[in-house]
């Protein structure tokens, strides 16, 4: 299993160098180690390019970034070289090249064995036994790796489920797996249409961390990365502040919640039982950490989906249990605390059987 880790792109061909560096600074010091590094076109000549290029992935090697060369099929006419040679982009710098076309199956395979040692990426967009294919030749497996397309027109992004089946076929034969989500401030992409540059459609409007956990969330994707740049540094920062590995949800504090109730929220590594059940999500080891403290009814009894109760002194046993509310219900022996933001509350999906999970204000 690889760690997991967050990404940007850069578009050398459509930006400036010293803009791309200062951006590369700032995704270093919020934890970025990525890199998704388009090259489009060659037309100012190859030393130029590989110039250009080597500069880049240099600089970005110091600060720790790894890169992967997407590089359009025309790039291989217009240098003048063929696929089994991948010298020129290893003399770059890059340490994996995306395969933007596919071939046989034993192309790939052969690839994977390339003398260079680069990584291999292979699109994950796809919902067919590309991998499969490509493995049955016995293909270098380690030096596999695969990636989502990104999509530039709104309206073209992958549904939901086709993207979870189609990463499913990389995730179960332990391919390192990467997908896009969308700044919401980045204006610079490959074309010349950029309404965002997300894998999935139903990610296009949302803040860049919600995107982030979802993909997390779903256990397929190892890597996230931003599919456009530039990025504020704001969404720099709290995409480098999330919880890779468990769900942490956002939520806004109810006026009257009290001491006890902020400390069982904020302060706990909340569990979900092991037998579910559908009304609530239950984190019950809370209660039994803080029975004697004392929890007086208040607030609003009338719960809807999102919200965050705390059972008061009314409720026995249960007393300081907190629940998350599924389906909607009223109840005076629990006091609602807090609610999770509305542009996370579809997360309520990911948290399954024993799922650890934490809020934030």
């Amino acid at each position: 299993m690889t760690k997991r880790t967050l990404g940007v792109s850069l578009y050398p061909d459509h930006s400036n160098l010293n803009e791309d560096k200062d951006y590369l600074k700032l995704a270093s010091k919020y934890g970025f180690s990525r890199i998704f590094m388009s090259m489009l076109e060659v037309s100012e000549g190859k030393e130029k390019v590989a110039a250009k290029f080597s500069e880049l992935i240099n600089f970005a090697k110091e600060l720790g970034f790894s890169t992967t060369l997407d590089i359009a099929p025309n790039i291989f006419d217009q240098l003048g070289i063929s696929y089994d040679d991948l010298s020129f982009f290893h003399d770059l710098g890059a340490d994996s090249i995306r395969l933007d076309q596919g071939f046989d199956g034993q192309k790939e395979a052969l690839l994977s064995f390339n003398p260079q040692n680069m990584n291999i990426e292979l699109n994950m967009s796809n919902d067919v036994a590309y991998l499969n294919n490509i493995l049955s030749y016995s293909a270098n497996k380690p030096f596999i790796q695969g990636c989502h397309n990104f999509y530039p027109q709104r309206g073209t992004g992958l549904p939901l489920n086709f993207f979870e089946s189609a990463s499913k076929r990389f995730k179960q034969q332990g391919i390192d797996t990467a997908a896009f989500i969308t700044s919401q401030s980045g204006k610079i992409g490959p074309w010349d249409i950029n309404d965002g540059l997300p894998t999935l459609e139903m990610h296009r409007d949302l803040p860049v961390e919600v995107q982030a956990k979802h993909l997390f969330a779903t256990n397929l994707i190892d890597c996230v990365i931003i599919g456009n740049a530039y990025a504020s540094e704001d969404e720099l920062r709290r995409l480098g502040a999330i919880n890779r590995y468990q769900l942490t949800f956002n939520v806004s504090l109810t006026k009257d919640i009290n001491d006890v109730e902020k400390e069982i929220l904020l302060n706990n590594q909340h569990v979900r039982r092991g037998d579910i059940t559908d009304l609530v999500i239950r984190s019950t080891e809370v209660r039994k950490k803080y029975k004697n403290d004392e929890n007086p009814v208040s607030g609003t009894h009338e719960f809807k989906r999102g919200d965050v109760v705390i059972g008061n002194d009314n409720f026995g046993k249960y007393k300081n249990e907190l629940q998350v509310v599924l389906q909607d219900h009223i109840d005076d022996r629990k006091n609602k605390v807090a609610e999770i933001k509305e542009t996370e509350r579809f997360l309520l999906d990911y948290v399954g059987p024993w799922d650890k999970f934490k809020f934030e204000e």
